[in-house]
């Protein structure tokens, strides 16, 4: 049967994948917003964490491949996911790929650091969720710093995502990104599933 003639399935739910455009958004909108418009930024960072804390609960009560148990791998196999990526012999995922997951897993945690140094700050002026709290005597250029450096950061990380599932779409001849706005993919394509987690050096001696 060739890859036309396969029916697809819906991988990514509704939820996950509203989330994933709409964290999109609301950090670049953050992002962009940073020296001109500070309500503007503070409301789109506040977004950003109730997104984050979405994400957090829908990765333990969600559907199977939005599941943190689902798709989440020790840092051995990124490393040998990303090693046979680079040979174009990795396994397909029909969810997350290891590298994938690391990503995610990085991502969450950069966002969430970026949200709550920016509500600290905003608290040490008095408004937010955070202020009249401990975090208001924090030294303001310490948190100011970490909380430029998380967000460039975090764009540099996005930016590598992107790279990454166009690469991994390559290797593995589909549309990634159509996938996470229509939630379909194939249950498998032209080669082999199992094929092992090994990088192939030639013949064996």
């Amino acid at each position: 049967m060739n890859r036309q003639a396969k029916k697809p399935h819906v991988v990514w739910d509704p939820l996950l994948r509203v989330f994933h455009w709409t964290l999109a958004f609301f950090f670049f909108l953050a992002y962009l917003f940073e020296s001109e418009e500070l309500t503007m930024h503070s409301h789109a960072g506040y977004t950003v964490t109730l997104l984050i804390l979405f994400r957090l609960v829908w990765g333990v009560i969600g559907p199977r491949h939005a599941l943190f148990s689902d798709f989440l791998a020790p840092p051995g196999k990124v490393y040998i996911y990303l090693k046979l990526l680079f040979y174009r012999t990795a396994k397909r995922h029909i969810g997350h790929n290891p590298a994938g997951a690391a990503m995610i897993l990085l991502l969450l945690i950069t966002l969430l650091i970026t949200a709550f140094t920016g509500m600290c700050l905003f608290a040490m002026e008095g408004s937010g969720p955070l202020a009249n709290t401990f975090v208001s005597s924090w030294p303001g250029h310490v948190v100011e710093d970490i909380h430029e450096f998380f967000s460039n950061f975090t764009l540099v990380l996005i930016i590598v995502h992107v790279v990454g599932v166009l690469l991994t779409g390559l290797v593995h001849k589909e549309n990634l990104i159509k996938a996470m706005i229509t939630g379909e993919k194939l249950p498998d394509l032209d080669f082999p599933d199992n094929r092992p987690d090994e990088p192939h050096h030639g013949k064996n001696t």
